[in-house]
């Protein structure tokens, strides 16, 4: 047998932290088995489906490199099939249509209610032989079976039953001809072929009506595995109080796919007190029987930990193309005037944590400096200062070769000349030429501005600070 998953979101939205573990686990489990992922936009829900949101899906999934082998599929563009199995359904006496008002179902539902009793379709139109007039509106409801129960053993909840006289007959066609979510799902599964169905626990309760359609259908029970919530940082569900929940957002603050994935692994699967995992790994790793059974907690620091580790860890040329990513979205896309973004990936990637912020500290190098740093310029820039900077620009002119240990030679000459530290030095020449006080050793820092651009600047900063 060859195992199949699928990843299935429904389109009101982005893709969130949920669904990405989800889809991630999914593809793994996949992956390891050497089987096929399929991915299917389960669109029924039209006024809440938008394209945007598929788009953002897809990105999503691009972006955190979950390569689907079938797909996208949309149910919008299979109602043809939907319709003709509820047409077998029917003649199967399987489905029956049910024409009960929507008054009669609130009426019927508050006395339910009022007697203690869970409310649930009485099963009124089940054997209704009444006529009816070909306008009237009706729903086509499932014949679930009577008695009996519906069992099965879940790879992470363990064995679950429920007995058939606790469900009622789920409306498998709404008034308006369109089909519902449960039916769609049995019937998408059922010819994809999917063989094991791996998704979150708040779909736990619409497994055992799932279970009945397949049967009636004929269709082979796909193995299920729901998944526990992810909770916050402060132990509740997780939402957008909790900030960045969508995939995307996570990009958009800086992290790299790799961190997140790696981090996303952990929420509920373990191997070990392993921490850091290839994505090879993963997939040699990934079993569906090391789920844990309780809920995650998300751990905001564990993530930022994380991208700090691949940040450095990965080939600059690697995190370089996020970085132009960065650069591209605070306006800077001619990246021809400053210096290869891999150049900058390595001397900022032990000094900043998220790729938005080593975007921030770069864009001095692509783009005219407009103002100083308040704060540097308070405590570096002294009396005495804009001569040293007037020393240091005539020694860097002089420099035949410009690279790091050149530029560092000559200024450490300048410190012993005046008879100061480096510090002295280099701060000042910081601020001249990146506007901060913070940046990579004064060497590196000037081999990313370039020559003709740091002796500009440095004279900038004399006339800016001597007037």
């Amino acid at each position: 047998m060859t195992v199949k998953t699928r990843f299935a979101p429904s389109p009101t939205g982005f893709l969130h932290v949920g669904g990405a573990r989800t889809a991630l686990f999914s593809w793994l489990y996949a992956q390891h088995c050497k089987g096929e992922f399929v991915l299917r936009i389960e669109d029924t829900d039209r006024e809440r489906s938008t394209q945007e949101a598929i788009d953002a899906i897809i990105e999503s999934m691009k972006w955190i490199g979950l390569k689907w082998d079938e797909g996208p599929y949309y149910q919008t563009k299979r109602f043809d099939r939907y319709r003709e199995v509820i047409d077998q359904l029917l003649k199967e006496g399987k489905a029956y249509k049910c024409y009960c008002s929507k008054e009669r179902l609130e009426k019927m539902r508050e006395e339910q209610m009022k007697n203690g009793q869970k409310p649930r379709y009485d099963g009124h139109c089940r054997n209704d032989h009444s006529e009816h007039a070909p306008d009237e509106p009706y729903v086509i409801r499932f014949r679930n079976p009577d008695d009996g129960i519906v069992a099965f053993d879940d790879m992470v909840k363990g064995h679950i039953e429920v007995k058939n006289s606790e469900l009622d007959d789920l409306i498998i066609q709404r008034s308006d001809g369109t089909p519902t979510y449960n039916f769609c799902v049995v019937v998408d599964d059922w010819d994809m072929g999917i063989t094991h169905v791996i998704r979150g626990d708040d779909h736990v309760n619409n497994t055992p009506r799932q279970i009945n359609l397949y049967k009636a259908l004929g269709a082979p029970v796909p193995v299920f595995c729901h998944l526990a919530m992810i909770l916050g940082d402060d132990g509740a569900k997780l939402s957008k109080r909790h900030g960045a929940v969508s995939v995307m957002q996570y990009r958009e603050d800086g992290y790299l796919p790799e961190a997140l994935v790696n981090y996303l692994v952990r929420l509920g699967w373990s191997h070990g007190d392993q921490e850091i995992f290839t994505r090879q790994e993963m997939i040699d790793l990934f079993t569906l029987d090391a789920i844990t059974k309780s809920a995650s907690g998300f751990n905001t620091k564990k993530l930022e930990w994380l991208n700090a580790h691949y940040m450095k860890t990965l080939p600059a040329e690697q995190v370089a193309k996020e970085l132009v990513w960065h650069l591209n979205r605070i306006g800077i896309t001619d990246l021809s005037c400053g210096p290869k973004p891999e150049d900058v990936v390595r001397n900022y990637c032990e000094r900043t944590h998220t790729l938005k912020e080593m975007a921030q500290k770069a864009a001095c190098y692509y783009q005219d400096i407009t103002e100083y740093d308040p704060a540097g310029v308070k405590k570096w820039i002294k009396e005495g200062s804009v001569d040293v900077l007037k020393d240091s620009l005539e020694a860097l002119k002089s420099l035949s070769d410009w690279n790091a240990q050149s530029i560092d030679k000559v200024l450490e000459e300048v410190a012993a000349k005046r008879e100061i530290g480096m510090g002295k030095v280099g701060q000042p020449l910081r601020i001249a030429v990146t506007g901060s006080a913070m940046s990579p050793s004064i060497g590196d820092t000037m081999m990313l501005v370039g020559r003709d651009r740091t002796l500009s600047r440095i004279q900038k900063a004399i006339e800016h600070f001597g007037a």
